[in-house]
């Protein structure tokens, strides 16, 4: 079975939980998701959105709290996150694609905001540069691609003390150890990270200005581009 399908089934099982379990195993969570609307511009009044990688919708409902008027897209390869997102949004302007990210058509200056919790950290390098391009190519003139992710490389010197600083918040709610021998499993199949400069450079290279980080603590950052 491919990566991609392993990637799918895994976040099918994850769904079930996936808010709480969130909280619990990612530091810096719910500081991260309120970024996407607490660091927009005043005066940014987005028409049509692009939810990369939804999950169960936690980014999305974040901005229909300040755009309940703009047209969202909600991509992600979980059948069972489309499934939630309908039922959770039903009552709103909503269309779905359960598609990975290379099998997603990006449409040429439609987007007016793309945003991207915690989903591109599966992506190789090469697919992330790949999908920092598109994303660009998606968005209007004045739109505004927003980001959240653990930044920093397996490989990096400081990756090990991360992980333990990681692994001690983890075990503050899940003390048995079950729940981070999960996650590592998880994050050595399926999670490939990539240092912030690098990402940087790339969303540079795409045709980016203004490349931002308003949070960013221990390597979990949230960064704010604009075409």
């Amino acid at each position: 079975m491919s990566t991609e399908k392993n990637i799918a089934l895994e976040f099918n099982e994850f769904s079930k939980n996936y808010t709480s379990d969130m909280i619990a195993c990612v530091p810096c969570y719910a500081d991260l998701i309120s970024s996407f609307i607490k660091y927009l511009p005043d005066n940014f009044q987005p028409e049509r959105i692009l939810d990369l990688g939804c999950g169960n919708g936690n980014v999305t409902s974040r901005l229909l709290s300040r755009f309940p008027e703009a047209k969202y897209t909600l991509v992600d390869a979980s059948s069972e996150m489309i499934e939630l997102c309908r039922k959770l949004f039903r009552d709103h302007d909503m269309s779905y694609a359960n598609r990975y990210f290379n099998e997603f058509e990006f449409e040429r200056d439609t987007y007016d905001l793309v945003v991207a919790g915690f989903s591109l950290h599966h992506c190789e390098d090469p697919e992330k540069r790949s999908m920092f391009r598109k994303i660009y190519s998606s968005l209007k003139r004045g739109g505004i691609f927003s980001y959240c992710d653990l930044m920093i490389s397996k490989d990096h010197p400081e990756h090990p003390a991360l992980l333990e600083r990681w692994k001690e918040f983890v075990e503050r709610t899940f003390p048995d150890g079950e729940k981070w021998e999960w996650i590592m499993e998880h994050y050595e199949a399926f999670d490939r990270p990539t240092n912030y400069p690098a990402q940087k450079e790339w969303i540079k290279d795409a045709g980016f200005s203004n490349i931002q980080t308003p949070f960013n603590k221990d390597f979990w950052v949230y960064l704010q581009a604009m075409k």
